[in-house]
């Protein structure tokens, strides 16, 4: 099938999907996530098939993490399709109304966006994300994952498809690209008749080519470069916690800590405690001058390069700054807008962090890990949008509606 054909099926389910009401939504939300359980090892079986491929291929460690399924992590993702189909539908809600002099009922409703492309890498995860919360807010989707989980993309496609179909909507309401060639990107980037918008989730190469190629609406996700800042008056045991569990946890994943500030005041007893916790997981550190010279020759010398780098492994970068003003100046030039920390006990510094630091999130003593739809309690997320129209930060199913104003007289005329 041709991805013109996808995007005119597609379509086609969209109009179905906008008036299809709240019940039947839940009905097949919860039907894919008891197809995803019941097929959870079919699913694993084409997901090794994957692993395989990507260790003869020389995966990084932590790319091959972001692969990676498990019975857990199926149960995760159905989990995830409950919780959203437990929300309170989005579609006709009111968000204002008012009578205007001339007697003009005027209503603003939230409705579906419509047709909506997702483009992703390696995981697979997103296919049953996206597809749960797109379905919700009344949306029909085409996916387009990498070529590294295809066959475990097709699988949980598949599955849902089918679970959709059975419960009465129609199974083009979710559609996967099996095509994983530049082409189909390309062909997807401009179906300006079918796709109402398009959401990149990836690495920086991947978002960066979406938005300089694509024809249709972008919304800009994912690159995290985040950052903590150890302040003068932090709890140095409580910043050494958050730092080993933004960088240790799950190195792979947008908000994960790629760079740590330490205050110069402290440094000299901050940075051999922190380079202690994270040797326990290898962790390389990048550092600046005044960083390799406390830690000596086992801290690589940072490159400008490195402050700029959303690492997404066990690679940390390192900096000694004079005060918080540095460190906002320094976060302001390096920062991807995704999420911010700052550890301190002084509520005057943590103010001032929040006031100035420009991110989607700003966090005051606790990990940049908790960025995320589950953690925020918007079920599973579409992504972390870090622009700032039409969303921000992470994107549930209130971010996959627009607006329409619905107007009702009595024959007035202008």
């Amino acid at each position: 099938m041709t991805i013109v054909e996808m995007g005119k099926r597609a379509k086609e389910a969209s109009r179905v999907l906008a008036t299809a009401g709240a019940s039947l939504k839940t009905k097949a939300l919860y039907a894919l996530a008891d197809a995803l359980e019941e097929n959870c090892d079919y699913i694993l079986a084409e997901n090794e098939k994957d692993l395989e491929a990507g260790r003869a291929a020389g995966m990084s460690k932590s790319l091959l993490d972001r692969l990676s399924l498990s019975s857990d992590r199926v149960s995760s993702m159905a989990q995830g399709a409950r919780q959203v189909a437990s929300f309170q539908d989005p579609v006709g809600a009111v968000l204002s109304g008012n009578v205007m002099p001339n007697g003009l009922q005027v209503t603003k409703v939230r409705v579906p966006l419509g047709v909506i492309g997702i483009i992703y890498e390696a995981r697979p995860n997103v296919t049953a994300d996206a597809a749960a919360l797109c379905l919700k807010a009344g949306n029909a989707v085409i996916l387009r994952g990498g070529k590294e989980a295809i066959n475990s993309n097709m699988a949980v496609a598949k599955v849902m498809r089918e679970a959709v179909k059975n419960a009465g909507l129609p199974i083009d309401s979710i559609q996967l690209i099996e095509d994983t060639t530049r082409q189909s990107s390309i062909e997807l980037m401009g179906l300006t008749d079918y796709l109402d918008v398009l959401i990149p989730r990836g690495g920086a190469g991947l978002i960066k080519a979406t938005v300089e190629n694509a024809k249709v609406p972008v919304i800009e996700t994912g690159t995290g470069n985040c950052h903590v800042y150890v302040d003068e008056f932090a709890d140095l045991e409580m910043a050494k916690n958050i730092v080993f569990n933004g960088k240790t946890s799950r190195p792979s994943v947008c908000n994960a800590v790629e760079s740590v500030l330490v205050h110069k005041s402290i440094a000299e007893e901050f940075l051999p405690l922190m380079k202690a916790e994270l040797d326990k997981m290898n962790v390389e550190l990048r550092g600046c001058s005044e960083t390799c010279r406390i830690l000596g020759e086992s801290v690589v010398p940072a490159t400008d390069d490195d402050y700029f780098t959303e690492f997404l492994d066990y690679i940390l970068s390192v900096k000694v700054v004079s005060d918080i003003d540095e460190a906002i100046a320094h976060i302001a030039k390096h920062s991807t807008g995704h999420s911010e920390c700052i550890v301190t006990e002084n509520y005057s510094c943590a103010e001032k962090f929040i006031a100035q630091v420009d991110a989607a999130a700003v966090y005051v003593n606790a990990s940049t890990r908790f960025t995320d739809g589950g953690e925020f309690g918007l079920g599973a997320e579409i992504g972390i949008s870090t622009q700032k129209l039409h969303a921000r930060g992470p994107m549930g199913i209130n971010e996959l509606t627009s607006m329409k104003f619905i107007v009702k007289g009595s024959g007035q005329i202008r």
